[in-house]
């Protein structure tokens, strides 16, 4: 059931209340941890550091799914700002794809192929590049069978207008992805566990940017098409 515009228009004061309530109590648990590990209050034995050790982590995780909840929440309310210019769409790939973590499952080898021809587009590149690193980051991660992800690049149009058209998937998915049209794909799936709200924000930021996101119509987790249009 579609949900009722005054409730939409709720859901980013909500997101932005909760970001307030919670910060104040995750910095203080933080702070005390941080004491703690510093001998403050006595020495350690290695058991109790290596506890201490893993709840800091998980603060840490904590206080970066707050920041992605402030920047979802400003996203849905239309306030975020974007620095936008021209840009070479293949640099913020082929960054996006340099500055993913290592994988701590099994490698896997990103292979980005790109189209002639310009592929400027008019965005923000800080935004642009974390949004792809975020869908690179979340699909490469339930890979199973496969040790490469494609990333490949090509002209096309969206509604009506020149864009690129990125497809994003295993050995076995690409090639469909990469020749697909809007119509056999479906609604990209966002809300899929371990990656906080990295994937929601990625979304929005391509929605900000006139673009579109799409999944494989036969398995929501198997790839995606991202289409951005060109400068």
């Amino acid at each position: 059931m579609p949900i009722p515009p005054t409730e939409q228009a709720k859901w980013p004061r909500l997101l932005s209340l909760s970001v307030h309530e919670f910060r104040t109590p995750m910095t203080v648990v933080a702070g005390y941890i941080r004491m703690l590990l510093k001998d403050r209050a006595g020495p350690l034995s290695d058991q109790q550091r290596r506890l201490l050790e893993e709840a800091e982590k998980s603060c840490a995780r904590l206080s970066a799914l707050l920041v992605e909840m402030s920047d979802l929440a400003t996203l849905e309310a239309g306030t975020a700002p974007f620095n936008k210019s021209a840009v070479d769409l293949r640099s913020v790939l082929a960054d996006a794809i340099e500055s993913l973590p290592p994988s701590s499952d099994h490698p896997v080898e990103i292979r980005l192929t790109t189209s002639d021809g310009s592929a400027a587009v008019h965005g923000d590149p800080v935004r642009l590049k974390s949004a792809f690193s975020s869908v690179l980051y979340a699909l490469r991660r339930e890979l199973v069978s496969s040790n490469e992800l494609f990333v490949r690049e090509r002209g096309g149009e969206l509604r009506g207008k020149p864009a690129s058209w990125i497809a994003i998937g295993d050995a076995e998915h690409i090639g469909g992805l990469e020749t697909a049209t809007s119509e056999s794909l479906t609604a990209f799936d966002e809300w899929r566990g371990g990656c906080g709200l990295s994937l929601a924000v990625a979304r929005r930021v391509i929605d900000g940017h006139g673009g579109a996101m799409w999944s494989p119509g036969e398995g929501t987790k198997a790839g995606a098409v991202v289409v951005l249009p060109r400068a």
